[in-house]
This record gives C-alpha cells, sequence and structure tokens, in this order.
C-alpha cells in the first residue's frame, strides 16, 4: 500500500465510512488537533523521565486517543467508530486521578507549566487537549453534526488528568512544581 493516493490533492480527504470534506473542515480540525495531542504524549514517552506506571498510563491514554480519532472522523450517528469512546474511559482517568492526587503534596497555589522536562512536556499536551475539547464543542454545535457527549468528557478529563499526571511525574522525579508569583 503506497503512503500517498493523491487524493488529498484537490484539498479535501475521506471520512469514515463514506465522503469527503475539505481540510478544513471543523471535524477534521479536531481530529488533527487530537493527533497533535497524541504526538505530543508520544514525545512525552520517548523523552524519558517517566517510571513504568505513568509510562504505561500514557501508552493506554495513546490508545484511546486513536479511538477518540476514529469517533470524530466517523461522522453516521450508527457508524461503526461514531460511538467508540464510552463514558467508562472517563470513570477511568478520574480513577488515575485519585489515584495520583493521593500521593501528592496538596495543591494550595497555582503552578506554573514547567519542572523536570517530562512534566513540562505533560503540560504542553494538556493545553493541546484543551485546544482539542474546544474544537470539539465547537464542531457539535454545527448544523446537522452530531458529536457524542462522551468525547468531550474524556477530553475535559484527559486535561486534568494530564495536570495531575505532570504534577506525579515532578513529585517521583524530586523536581519541584513552579509556582505561580502572583502579581
Amino acid at each position: 500500500m503506497k503512503i500517498y493516493t493523491k487524493a488529498g490533492d484537490d484539498g479535501t480527504t475521506g471520512l469514515l465510512g463514506s465522503g469527503r470534506v475539505s481540510k478544513d473542515d471543523p471535524r477534521i480540525d479536531a481530529y488533527g488537533t487530537v493527533d497533535e495531542l497524541n504526538a505530543l504524549l508520544g514525545v512525552a514517552r520517548s523523552a524519558g523521565g517517566l517510571d513504568a506506571d505513568l509510562d504505561a498510563m500514557l501508552a493506554r491514554v495513546q490508545d484511546e486517543l486513536f479511538a477518540v480519532g476514529a469517533a470524530l472522523a466517523d461522522p453516521n450517528p450508527a457508524g461503526r467508530f461514531h460511538n467508540a469512546v464510552s463514558g467508562d474511559l472517563a470513570g477511568r482517568l478520574e480513577a488515575a486521578i485519585d489515584r495520583l492526587e493521593a500521593d501528592l503534596p496538596p495543591l494550595t497555589r497555582f503552578i506554573l507549566p514547567g519542572g523536570s522536562p517530562a512534566a513540562s512536556q505533560i503540560h504542553l499536551a494538556r493545553t493541546v487537549c484543551r485546544r482539542a475539547e474546544r474544537l470539539v464543542v465547537h464542531l457539535g454545535r454545527q448544523p446537522g453534526v452530531d458529536v457524542p457527549s462522551d468525547l468531550v468528557t474524556y477530553l475535559n478529563r484527559l486535561s486534568d488528568f494530564l495536570f495531575v499526571l505532570a504534577r506525579a511525574v515532578n513529585h517521583r522525579s524530586g523536581v519541584e512544581d513552579v509556582p505561580w508569583s502572583g502579581l
């Protein structure tokens, strides 16, 4: 199979199921940003600084993000991938957040993205996750577009998870979070 098909040379791309849309369609913007998020998590994992437990958590999230992308690429509510993300995934993230927070010092002030290189990369991924969430919400507001609510919930919870994960990476690495000095 060739990697290039030339089908997109006209500025369109295919969706799962059938149909083509412009490459600047809100749907493509949303799942392209999810892909960007997944790549950033790959960078964080490959750069080192994560213990096996935290790396396994991120590996699972990367797998889940493929399901998010597939759901976004399938515009048909009855399509095979449209409902690929269930509320169980957000629940799993909540459990992971609770587990990680149990080992962290209480958060008493705002923190800046930073600390260890791995935590900084996870903070960057968190900001891209928030952008993906905004784009998915925007997509869902388009006339005639169905976006499962579990996608928005998952991305919202994922950004929370990434924030706590960055703190856990710093904590386990013996690196302090960077406190905001205020105004």
